[in-house]
C-alpha cells in the first residue's frame, strides 16, 4: 500500500471512529510559531502553567519532541452544543460550566479511539507512532492550522469553517511520510467580537492571550486564590468560560455534536450553587465522575462556586457560604470570607470576631484583613 492509499484508508477509519476533520501536516512548524511562544513566556502570559515554560524548544517543532517523526496526523472531533451557550437563561443562583465540560471527559474518549486507530496504522504501515490528546509539549493548534483543520483566530483558539469554535483536537506523530494537506488561511478579517467579549480583557492584542486574566485559566489552571480584581467579573462561571468562542460568527456553520457522550448531562446544565457548595470530597468525585471538572479537585472547584455565590447578591446564599468558613481547605475558607463580605457585611463582621483571631492560614487571614481594609465587613 502506497502512502496515498494509506492516507485514504486512514481517513475512512478515523471517520468510522467518530473523528470529523482528518488532515496531515508536515513535521515542522514555521519559525514565527516558536518566536511567538518565546514572547508569550517572556511576558509571563502563561501564569501558573509552569509546564509551558519547561523545555520550550521541544514545543517549537514536532521533531523536538520526537526526532523520528515525518508526518503529523491531526484529527478533530466536533463537540458543538445544541444552542449558543450565551443564549442560556441567566440565573444567578445557578452556575455555568463550559460547554466542553458538560459531557464526558474528552481526554478519555479521544484517547481510547486514537489508540484503536493507532494500532491499525502501526500494523498497516509497519511504522512507529505516538498519540497525543492535549498531553505532552505538542502545539496542537498551530499544527492543526498547518494541516488545514482551521486557523487560529484572534482569541488564539482554532476556528473551523465547518465546525466553528467547537473542535477537540488530537494528534498522531508517525515515522512515515504521508501526503500533506494545504494549510488553512486566516478568515477573521476585521472582526474582533471575540476580543471585545472578554469580561476580563485577557487579550492584550489580537492573537495574543494573557492567561493570568482569562476566566478559563483562573477557574481551571490557577491553583491559589483568584485575584480580587477578577472575582466580580467571573459572575457565575464555575468552570471555564465560553464567551470568546461563542460569539464567533463562524459558529453559524457549526452543528450539534453527534457524539452522545458529549451531550450535556442534565445535572451539569444549570447546577444550583448552594448545592455545589455543600459537596464534600466523595460527593464531588461522585458528581463529576467521568467529567473534565474532576481534574481541578474539590478545593479549586468550591473556590469558583463561592465566588459565584458572592456575586449572586442573594441573601438566601449566606447560609451556604457560612458553612464553608469551617472548611478543611484554606482555599475554600478564604474564598468563603470574601463571599460572605459581599453578601452580608454585618454577618461577616460578627463571624470575624470569633473566627479571624484563630485562623492559622496566612492567605485566609489576608482575606479577613482585606475585607476590613475595604470597609465592607470588619470595623
Amino acid at each position: 500500500m502506497d502512502a496515498a492509499e494509506l492516507k485514504t484508508d486512514l481517513v475512512a477509519r478515523a471517520r468510522v471512529l467518530g473523528f470529523d476533520p482528518v488532515r496531515i501536516a508536515p513535521a515542522e512548524l514555521a519559525r514565527e510559531i516558536g518566536a511567538g511562544l518565546e514572547a508569550h513566556l517572556a511576558a509571563g502570559y502563561h501564569g501558573d502553567m509552569d509546564w509551558l515554560a519547561r523545555e520550550p524548544a521541544r514545543r517549537m517543532t514536532p521533531k523536538g519532541l520526537w526526532p523520528e517523526v515525518r508526518s503529523v496526523i491531526l484529527l478533530g472531533m466536533n463537540y458543538g452544543p445544541e444552542t449558543n451557550p450565551l443564549d442560556d437563561p441567566s440565573n444567578r443562583d445557578t452556575g455555568v460550566i463550559s460547554v466542553y465540560a458538560r459531557g464526558a471527559d474528552y481526554h478519555d474518549l479521544l484517547k481510547k479511539r486514537l489508540r484503536e486507530l493507532g494500532r491499525w496504522l502501526a500494523e498497516a504501515s509497519g511504522s512507529e507512532l505516538k498519540i497525543f490528546v492535549d498531553t505532552a509539549p505538542v502545539m496542537e493548534k498551530p499544527l492543526a492550522a498547518a494541516a488545514g483543520l482551521g486557523w487560529q483566530g484572534k482569541h488564539t483558539n482554532l476556528v473551523s469553517r465547518d465546525f466553528g469554535s467547537w473542535l477537540f483536537l488530537a494528534a498522531i506523530f508517525c515515522a512515515i511520510e504521508l501526503p500533506s494537506d494545504p494549510p488553512e488561511t486566516d478568515h477573521c478579517g476585521h472582526c474582533r467580537r471575540c476580543l471585545d467579549s472578554c469580561p476580563t480583557a485577557a487579550f492584550p492584542e489580537p492573537y495574543r492571550i494573557d492567561a493570568r486574566r482569562c476566566i478559563s485559566y483562573l477557574t481551571i489552571e490557577h491553583r491559589g486564590p483568584i485575584p480580587v480584581e477578577f472575582r466580580a467579573k467571573i459572575g457565575n462561571r464555575i468552570y471555564g468560560c465560553d464567551d470568546c468562542l461563542a460569539v464567533c460568527p463562524w459558529n453559524k456553520f457549526a452543528r450539534r455534536t453527534a457524539e452522545l457522550a458529549f451531550h450535556a448531562r442534565a445535572e451539569l446544565g444549570a447546577p444550583l450553587l448552594s448545592e455545589l457548595a455543600a459537596l464534600d470530597e466523595s460527593g464531588f468525585r461522585r458528581l463529576f465522575a467521568g467529567s473534565p471538572v474532576k481534574r481541578v479537585g474539590r478545593a479549586r472547584f468550591l473556590r469558583n462556586v463561592l465566588i459565584s455565590l458572592g456575586n449572586s447578591g442573594s441573601l438566601a446564599s449566606v447560609a451556604a457560604v457560612e458553612e464553608r468558613l469551617d472548611d478543611e481547605h484554606p482555599l475554600v475558607r478564604g474564598t468563603a470570607v470574601w463571599a460572605l463580605a459581599e453578601l452580608d457585611p454585618v454577618r461577616c463582621r460578627h463571624a470575624a470576631a470569633s473566627r479571624a483571631p484563630r485562623e492559622t492560614d496566612p492567605a485566609v487571614r489576608a482575606e479577613w484583613l482585606a475585607a476590613s481594609v475595604q470597609g465592607r465587613s470588619l470595623p
